[in-house]
């Protein structure tokens, strides 16, 4: 496992689709490890392939008070409800917080580091969190769907940063 340095915008990697993943192997579980390792040393809840340079459709995320670490590669939101309205950070956006308006449930379908189909539906922070790095795969930063941003070095990251 590896720290990976995090992409900071306006990094174009940040701004592509990132590519399906179609290859399940061994440079694939290393990328999810190495994900999650950066992700925790940055203190963040969740990490984009595209943030450590990489434009494909892997994600990690784990907000700890509620679930443990998630994989998830070629995730896609299948369902939304509801609203949700509160403040957002970012790894690759130092320094810089906005509030966003979210579904307040979602179900994201995905696959696992080997290929095998899930589903998680879930609410609340978990719910933001996977909303912000699937955009972060579409090319889309929490500062195009702010509706106010403010400095955000004087917050706590870990309550409330998105990564």
């Amino acid at each position: 496992m590896a720290i990976r340095l995090i992409v900071q915008n306006p990094d174009p990697v940040l701004r592509e689709v990132a590519k399906e993943v179609t290859k399940f192997n061994s440079n694939l579980h290393k990328l999810l490890k190495d994900m999650a390792e950066t992700m925790y040393d940055a203190e963040g809840v969740g990490l984009a392939a595209p943030q450590v340079g990489i434009s494909k459709r892997v994600i990690v995320v784990d907000i700890g008070e509620e679930s443990s670490l998630i994989e998830m590669v070629n995730p896609e939101i299948v369902e939304r409800d509801g609203e949700q309205f509160g403040p957002e950070g970012c790894l690759s956006i130092l320094n810089l917080n906005g509030d966003v308006r979210r579904a307040e449930k979602v179900r994201v379908r995905g696959q696992d580091r080997n290929g095998q189909f899930f589903e998680v539906e879930t609410e609340g922070f978990l719910a933001r969190a996977f909303q912000h790095e699937v955009d972060h795969l579409n090319g889309i930063l929490f500062i195009d769907l702010a509706e106010e941003l403010y400095d955000g070095s004087a917050r706590d990251r870990r309550n409330s940063d998105e990564e």
